[in-house]
C-alpha cells in the first residue's frame, strides 16, 4: 500500500499540454470569450453590437439595391439601345427586301424600257437592306440564330438580284425567257430571302421581350433588406428611447432617413420604370409588331398581283385548280384586312388612328380595283388590265402607294411613342445605384456616430 509522504501533502501532477494548441492560441480564444461575455452582459458591450448590425442591415440594403437595380438598369438599356432597334432594323430588312421584289415585278410589266423611278426604288431597296444586315451583322454574335439568318441573307441576296438582272436582261430583248428568271427570283425571294428575314425579325423580338421582361422584375431581395434595416432601427431606437428617455439619437435618426430615402426611391423609381415599359410594349411595340406584319402583307399582295400577270396563268397551285400568284395575293390581303383592323383596335390618338383609317379606305379601293383588273385579264384584254395595275391614275398601284405612304407614317409615329415611353422607363432608374451606395454608407457611418455617442457616456 502506498502512503503519502510524512509531514506534507500529496503533489498534485500537472496537466499534460495538448497536443497541437500552443498556449497563446489558448489564451487568444479565452480572452476573445471574455469580450463576448462582456458583450452579451453589459450595457457598453450590447451597444457596439446592435451599433454592428445596424451599419451592416444598412450597408447590405445599399450593395443589393445597387446591384439589383444596376441590372434592371441595364436590361432597360438594352431595350432601348440594342433589342428593339435591332427588332426595327429586322423589320426593315424585311420590308426592303419585299419591296424590292414588287419593285422587280413592276418594272418588268413597264416592259423594256423599266420607268426610272421603278429602278431608282428597287436599287434603293437593296442598297437599304444590304446596309441593315451589315449593321445587324455588327451587332450580332454569328453564333446566335440571328446570325446564322443574317449570313444567309448575305449570301442570298446577290443571287437573287442576280437572276433579276437577267430577266430583265432578257425582258429588254423581248424575250419570254426575262418571266421565267423573274418568276424564279421571286421564288428565292419568297421562299429563302423572306422566311430567313421572318426568323430574324422574331428571334430579335423575342429578345426585346426578354430585355424589357427582366428590366420590370420587382428587386425583391434590396426590398426585403430595405424593410429589414428599417425594422432594426426602429427597434433600436425604441430600444435606446426606454432606456435613456430621449426621443432622438441623431445618428440613428440620419441612418432611418437615408435608409427610407434609398426604399422609397428604390420603389418609386422601379415603379416608374415598369409602368413606362409597360406602356412602350403595350402602346408602342405591339402596334409596330401589328402594322409590320400589314405592311409586309402589303408589299407581297403588291409583288403577287403583278406576278400573277407577268406569269400569266403559267403558275398553279398544287392542285393545278388556281393561278398561283392570285391566291397568293388573296391570302395576302387577308392578312393586310386583318392587321389593318388590329392596329386601328391598338391606335390611343388621332396620330395613330387617322392613317391607319386611310390605309383601310385604300385597301378596301385597292380589292375593288384589283377585281376589275382580273375581270379585264380574264376576258383577254391584257393590256387593259396591265394598265388598271400599274397605270398612273385609276390603278391598283396608286392604292398601294396610299396603303404603303399610310402605314409608314403610322409605324413612325408608334415608333416615337415607344421611344419616348422606353426611354422614360430607363431615366426612372438613372442614378439609383449609385446613389443608393452613397445613402448606405453616410447610413452605416450615421447609425455608427449615434451608438458612438451613447457609448460615450459610459467613459
Amino acid at each position: 500500500m502506498t502512503h503519502p509522504p510524512i509531514g506534507g501533502t500529496p503533489q498534485r501532477r500537472t496537466a499534460a499540454p495538448v497536443p497541437g494548441v500552443p498556449a497563446q492560441r489558448r489564451r487568444t480564444a479565452s480572452a476573445l470569450a471574455g469580450r463576448l461575455r462582456d458583450t452579451a452582459t453589459t450595457e457598453p458591450g450590447r451597444l457596439r453590437l446592435v451599433g454592428a448590425v445596424l451599419a451592416l442591415l444598412v450597408a447590405v440594403f445599399g450593395a443589393a439595391t445597387a446591384l439589383e437595380v444596376a441590372g434592371r438598369a441595364a436590361a432597360a438599356d438594352d431595350v432601348v439601345s440594342r433589342s428593339q432597334p435591332l427588332s426595327a432594323d429586322a423589320a426593315a430588312i424585311y420590308r426592303s427586301l419585299a419591296d424590292a421584289d414588287t419593285m422587280a415585278a413592276s418594272g418588268f410589266l413597264a416592259g423594256t424600257q423599266e420607268p426610272a423611278s421603278v429602278l431608282t426604288q428597287y436599287e434603293k431597296d437593296i442598297e437599304n437592306a444590304s446596309r441593315l444586315l451589315v449593321r445587324a451583322a455588327a451587332n450580332t454574335e454569328a453564333t446566335t440564330s440571328s446570325g446564322r439568318e443574317i449570313r444567309t441573307m448575305n449570301e442570298l441576296l446577290p443571287v437573287y438580284t442576280g437572276l433579276v438582272e437577267r430577266a430583265r436582261a432578257n425582258n429588254r430583248l423581248g424575250l419570254p425567257l426575262g418571266g421565267a428568271y423573274l418568276r424564279y427570283a421571286n421564288q428565292k425571294m419568297s421562299g429563302e430571302l423572306l422566311p430567313a428575314a421572318e426568323r430574324l425579325y422574331t428571334a430579335e423580338t423575342g429578345r426585346l421581350d426578354a430585355d424589357q421582361h427582366d428590366a420590370r422584375q420587382w428587386p425583391l431581395v434590396a426590398l426585403a433588406a430595405g424593410i429589414v434595416a428599417l425594422a432594426v432601427l426602429a427597434w433600436a431606437q425604441r430600444r435606446d428611447y426606454r432606456r435613456t428617455h430621449r426621443v432622438f439619437n441623431r445618428g440613428m435618426l440620419a441612418a432611418t432617413a437615408a435608409t427610407a430615402a434609398v426604399l422609397v426611391w428604390l420603389a418609386v423609381g422601379q415603379t416608374l420604370a415598369r409602368t413606362e415599359l409597360r406602356s412602350a410594349m403595350e402602346n408602342g411595340q405591339a402596334s409596330l409588331d401589328v402594322l409590320n406584319d400589314a405592311r409586309i402583307a402589303s408589299l407581297k399582295a403588291r409583288a403577287n398581283e403583278n406576278l400573277t400577270l407577268v406569269a400569266r396563268g403559267a403558275v398553279l397551285t398544287e392542285d393545278g385548280s388556281a393561278d398561283q400568284y392570285q391566291s397568293d395575293y388573296t391570302a395576302d390581303m387577308a392578312v393586310l384586312d386583318k392587321g389593318l383592323a388590329e392596329a386601328g383596335r391598338l391606335a390611343d390618338d388621332d396620330l395613330g388612328s387617322a392613317p391607319v383609317e386611310t390605309a383601310v379606305k385604300s385597301a378596301t379601293e385597292w380589292q375593288k380595283r384589283h377585281t376589275e383588273a382580273r375581270k379585264t385579264d380574264d376576258s383577254g384584254d391584257y393590256e387593259g388590265a396591265l394598265g388598271l395595275v400599274i397605270g398612273e391614275k385609276g390603278s391598283t398601284g396608286e392604292c398601294f402607294s396610299k396603303v404603303d405612304a399610310a402605314l409608314e407614317t403610322a409605324l413612325a409615329h408608334e415608333q416615337e411613342e415607344f421611344d419616348a415611353a422606353a426611354g422614360k422607363g430607363r431615366g426612372a432608374l438613372d442614378g439609383l445605384p449609385v446613389g443608393a451606395g452613397v445613402l448606405a454608407l453616410l447610413g452605416s457611418v450615421a447609425a455608427i456616430l449615434g451608438i458612438g455617442r451613447r457609448l460615450g457616456e459610459y467613459r
